[in-house]
């Protein structure tokens, strides 16, 4: 992909009054990578990931790995599935697969999704996906149709269970870096409030010119604390 992309979406603060937090972080690979990929990102951060399972609404497929802080960090693929065409989230995915794989996005939980739907216009979405061990882990999800305008913005979730996949083994890693190519000014208008304080103080963010990134948006690297070491992924 060449050329910075221009956001096609109504630019709005969004006033939201419930607190959001950084969730996780999705890197996306393709299908047959990614037990491959699963593996070196594992043996780099010093933790194994954990096998999330499908999500059969989307045609896609996980693997977490739980972070300290509450976060955890996706490795995601798409499915051979009709799901995957038909659902905006498997589309994302695909794409980024298409492109080479690599980092899709940053994801933020909230208590009350409403107040983004109110403000979007639409409905969240309903995704789950069943774990090997039986669990089945539910949630609501919506801004998937503007990340695939503009891969630099986050899209927001809301759990409906209580198992989180930041609690799926022992975290022994943690963020300490995000660099970001975008515009500050327009990420802190659609996340409608402090961006620092949404990603998390102990998080630094590395603002990026996308013209120094082959023109490409979103995220572009991640930096974490191992027992190794800081490390960074790109």
């Amino acid at each position: 992909m060449t050329g910075v992309q221009t956001c096609a979406l109504p630019i709005f603060r969004m006033v939201q009054n419930s607190p959001m937090r950084l969730d996780h972080l999705s890197y996306v690979t393709s299908h047959d990578q990614l037990s491959d990929t699963v593996q070196r990102l594992g043996a780099r951060l010093g933790s194994t990931f954990v096998d999330g399972g499908v999500h059969p609404r989307f045609g896609t497929r996980n693997f977490t790995l739980p972070l300290q802080n509450g976060r955890y960090l996706e490795v995601v693929c798409p499915l051979d599935h009709p799901a995957t065409d038909a659902s905006p989230f498997g589309r994302a995915v695909s794409r980024r697969a298409q492109e080479g794989g690599g980092w899709l996005t940053w994801v933020l939980s909230t208590e009350d999704i409403s107040e983004i739907e109110k403000k979007l216009g639409r409905q969240a979405v309903d995704g789950h996906r069943k774990k090997p061990d039986g669990k089945d882990l539910a949630w609501k999800q919506i801004g998937i149709l503007e990340l695939l305008e503009n891969r630099q913005l986050p899209f927001f979730i809301k759990w409906l269970t209580l198992d989180h996949p930041s609690t799926d083994g022992k975290p022994v890693s943690k963020i300490t870096k995000v660099e970001i190519a975008g515009d500050k000014s327009l990420l802190t208008d659609w996340v409608g409030s402090d961006l620092q304080k949404v990603i998390g103080s102990d998080i630094e963010v590395i603002w990026v010119d996308p013209t120094t990134n082959d023109g490409e948006e979103g995220i572009v690297a991640v930096y974490l604390q191992t027992p190794s070491g800081e490390i960074r992924l790109d």
